[in-house]
């Protein structure tokens, strides 16, 4: 089985990246779909998945061990607990000036007979001083989304993908790791599931059996069309060689507005079909001001439906 890391994208951007020209995003008249609550995704600094389960890290450990998810306690307090840990009160050692707690984003969701789309807007935070983690891309989006499959994901959202040994995190000393799903490992500790990598038989079996997370990311940049990674997260981040997903966007009068899309079926290896009839689980993140690595802003679990059911956002036909 041959997988593509997103580690190995580095110096051969231009030619491992593929930038998508706007395709079936324009096919739906935007006018016509009605608005969803906003998400507000928050500032998480080092706080993990293991952070999460561990009570004297985190007061609500022992509700979520038994079942409760992060939206359960949390929802429409993103700022109450985003802003504290972007100005480095708690678990941010090295706190970024001016760095958003929260960021609100106005979403859309639709389908048509082919495609599945997702819209977003939001306003840009403004130029700064700081250090560029990434010289290229000024912004980047990235949707998670899940059938089901990875159960945690559903009650955690992004912490499901942050460990306290990735890249940048408490735990990591001098690892170069990336965002992977607990059960890739053979033992999680507190301080993360390092690299006891199950055997790659296992591996093999998980992704046959889609136990992993499709990730989108739109790398966007004003006046230029975005360039699209489409891949997976099992035991690290996977770029899938021929992507499925589509994007556009604008940034006008201080505000973005982007668009991804790709086939609900037969959108090839490593996607999951998304059809009505089943509730997903979505999460959205967001570097803005240059920023790389976990120095994102991201979201709760949410749920989607298409066409109607009990879900946080429902994607009707158009």
């Amino acid at each position: 089985m041959t997988r593509t890391s997103f580690h190995t994208l580095g110096a051969g951007l231009g030619l491992a990246l593929v930038t998508l020209a706007p395709l079936s995003a324009q096919a739906i008249d935007w006018s016509s779909v009605p608005v969803s609550k906003k998400m507000v995704l928050l500032y998480p600094a080092q706080t993990s998945f293991e952070w999460s389960l561990t009570p004297k890290d985190h007061s609500a450990a022992q509700k979520f061990k038994e079942g409760k998810n992060c939206q359960a306690c949390h929802i429409d307090e993103e700022e109450k607990y985003g802003v504290p840990l972007a100005s480095g009160l708690r678990w941010e050692p090295t706190p970024i000036p001016g760095k958003r707690g929260a960021v609100p984003l106005q979403l859309q969701f639709a389908h048509d007979d082919k495609n599945f789309y997702v819209r977003a807007q939001w306003k840009d935070s403004g130029p700064s001083d700081n250090p560029k983690m990434d010289e290229e891309f000024p912004v980047k989006l990235s949707l998670l989304i899940d059938d089901g499959t990875v159960s945690y994901f559903t009650r955690a959202g992004c912490w499901a993908v942050c460990h306290d040994d990735q890249t940048g995190m408490a735990s990591a000393k001098d690892a170069e790791r990336e965002k992977y799903l607990a059960h890739s490992r053979t033992k999680i500790r507190r301080s993360g599931g390092g690299d006891n990598l199950k055997s790659q038989a296992d591996l093999d079996k998980m992704l046959s059996e889609d136990q992993y997370l499709e990730l989108w990311q739109a790398r966007l940049k004003p006046g230029e069309p975005p360039v699209v990674v489409d891949g997976y997260i099992l035991e690290e981040r996977h770029e899938n060689p021929q992507p499925a997903v589509s994007a556009e966007s604008t940034f006008e009068n201080g505000t973005w507005t982007a668009v991804m899309s790709r086939p609900l079926t037969g959108a090839g290896p490593h996607h999951k079909d998304i059809v009505p009839g089943k509730t997903y689980t979505i999460g959205l993140s967001l570097h803005e001001d240059f920023a790389g690595g976990r120095f994102h802003q991201v979201s709760w679990e949410f749920s989607l439906a298409l066409d109607g059911g009990q879900a946080d956002f429902v994607a009707d036909k158009h």
